[in-house]
């Protein structure tokens, strides 16, 4: 079955770093959509970074030039690296991924991971 583990989560002041790490199993790794989702206390669960397997990628306006996606396809794994860090940034991040072009609605993402928790202190 498929399998997404998160890592890399902590908590760090405003203006740090963090990178996260996703390790995806149980399925073909390069041929699926991989995604980044966050969820905040009392908030939607919102898309921040989608990387389709044909190498497109797009951010959420709130961290476009800060966040940075990746994915190393040989190592099944899954990066979201974090910089200039904010206290709205604060949340459970999420891996996701699919099987088809990367959905715009986090309902139509197929797998999910437990998630990793992000908390920045200003």
């Amino acid at each position: 079955q498929v399998q997404l583990v998160e890592s890399g989560g902590g908590s760090v002041q405003a203006g740090g770093s963090l990178r996260l790490s996703c390790v995806g199993s149980g399925y073909t790794f390069s041929r699926y959509c991989m995604a980044w989702f966050r969820q905040a206390p009392g908030k939607e669960r919102e898309e921040v970074a989608a990387l389709g397997s044909d190498g497109a990628t797009r951010y959420a306006d709130s961290v476009k030039g800060r966040f940075s996606g990746s994915r190393d396809n040989a190592k099944n794994t899954l990066y979201l690296q974090m910089d200039s860090l904010k206290p709205e940034d604060t949340a459970m991040y999420y891996c996701a991924a699919d099987p088809g072009r990367c959905p715009r609605l986090g309902y139509l993402m197929n797998y999910w991971g437990k998630g990793t928790l992000v908390t920045i202190s200003s």
